[in-house]
């Protein structure tokens, strides 16, 4: 049972989940004077922020659907080990939100996404910085840039309209030769011919530390963390007013729904019909790799990260769409193992890590950061797909503006539960 709020704060909030995006929607709640109580059926940091890349990229603001996607979905049926994959299995279910999802690739609304997401995403470091004790932000948080990397001129050129988008957005994307390359990265493959250097990005040598950094501050405000399944929400007429979880009745004041690819359900008790899809991520992390690597490396050809973490040396990325409950494809990492070899042919790739995880997307790639429709005391923050750790403490931020009814420094609108509502209307 958790505990009254007190009476000199402005109400009780519970946090449905205990990601990134949660955490932070916890902390900046706590910093308006809210009680807050966290509950998730694992523990903080250990579902999909587990496995996350650490990307912490104020520039990576363009959406999964890509001008160019339409011509490629009978590859996607046909490599399961490919970029971007579906199981045959999970093709009639997922069929309807992919053809939405491909409804979302052209060139303005890869635009329109990008603007709202730069928005959301360029106060991210500050954002983290307000939440964590100075020491343990600069121990966890990097900002010495990210290396994309590209092996002839016709790779950089196919990726040249969304490069001169994110400088047109502010993100700086410097153009680097051979020679830069080998200093920012010795261990690199002699494949690379040219770079572009992000050097406003950043990461996360642990993106599970970060969690469980950012929640150690909300125990010591005050804060509570309840381990447990919600198995359904109790509802009065006007509004919420219990989770139903298999430890038991958890009594609601105020909601703020923060889970993830799992949130789905949840929301549409709460009013709301959202067109959430799991885009399920794989990575292999080498916990010796022999090598020394100083910082985020993108291969885009490949579309995967590598990243330097506590626990070892990261490649992650690619998407496949099977649903939640699809055993693991673990030949995916294996796959990813091989490219970490292409990349840095002197890695030694023994005694592995492979790891799962379900990043939680909706088909413009724009995340639901809202009220709920029907109950103002009820607040969504959900659908971050690849950049959750990139965009969390910004959302926490948001979610907080939209609790206690404040103006934030950005449009909002873009990120509205209604634009579903208006859409399945039509």
């Amino acid at each position: 049972m958790m505990n009254q709020a007190k009476a000199d704060t402005p109400g009780h909030v519970t946090v449905v989940g205990a990601g990134i995006v949660g955490a932070c929607c916890a902390a900046y709640l706590q910093r308006e004077g809210y009680a807050v109580t966290v509950v998730d059926r694992v523990e903080p940091g250990m579902a999909t922020s587990f496995g996350n890349a650490g990307s912490i990229s104020p520039s990576a603001v363009l959406p999964v659907a890509m001008p160019g996607m339409l011509r490629k979905i009978p590859g996607w049926l046909l490599d399961p080990l490919g970029p971007l994959t579906v199981r045959w299995s999970y093709l009639p279910w997922i069929a309807p939100w992919l053809l939405r999802f491909l409804r979302h690739a052209s060139r303005d609304e890869v635009a329109r996404v990008a603007t709202a997401m730069r928005a959301l995403m360029e106060p991210v470091f500050d954002d983290y910085e307000r939440l964590l004790p100075q020491g343990e932000f600069r121990t966890l948080i990097r900002r010495n840039g990210c290396l994309y990397v590209y092996e002839n001129q016709a790779e950089l050129d196919a990726a040249r309209w969304t490069l001169d988008l994110r400088r047109n957005l502010g993100a700086a994307m410097d153009l680097i030769g051979e020679d830069e390359i080998r200093q920012l990265e010795p261990a690199l493959a002699r494949r690379f011919r040219i770079g572009i250097f992000a050097p406003d990005n950043g990461s996360t040598v642990d993106p599970s530390l970060l969690v469980n950094a950012v929640m150690a501050q909300v125990f010591a405000n005050g804060g509570e963390f309840v381990r447990a399944e919600v198995k359904d929400i109790e509802m009065a007429p006007e509004g919420p007013t219990a989770l139903v979880t298999d430890q038991g009745r958890q009594p609601l004041d105020r909601l703020v729904l923060a889970a993830g690819a799992w949130s789905a359900g949840l929301a549409r008790k709460l009013g709301a019909v959202v067109p959430l899809e799991t885009q399920r991520g794989y990575h292999v992390t080498f916990p010796q790799a022999g090598i020394e690597v100083n910082r985020t490396v993108m291969w885009n050809k490949r579309s995967v990260f590598v990243n330097p973490m506590r626990p070892g040396l990261r490649i992650a990325g690619t998407v496949e769409l099977a649903g939640l409950k699809a055993k693991p494809n673990y030949a995916r990492a294996d796959r990813l193992a091989d490219i970490a070899g292409e990349l840095f042919p002197d890695l030694d790739r023994s005694k592995p890590s492979r790891w799962m995880g379900h990043r939680p997307c909706l088909p413009d790639s724009l995340p639901v950061i809202d009220r709920s429709p029907r109950y103002p005391g009820v607040v969504f923050a959900f659908g971050h797909q690849h950049v959750g750790m990139c965009s969390g403490a910004s959302t926490g931020r948001l979610v907080a503006d939209l609790m206690v009814g404040r103006a934030s420094s950005i449009d909002r609108s873009p990120f509205s539960v209604q634009r579903f509502a208006r859409r399945l209307a039509a």
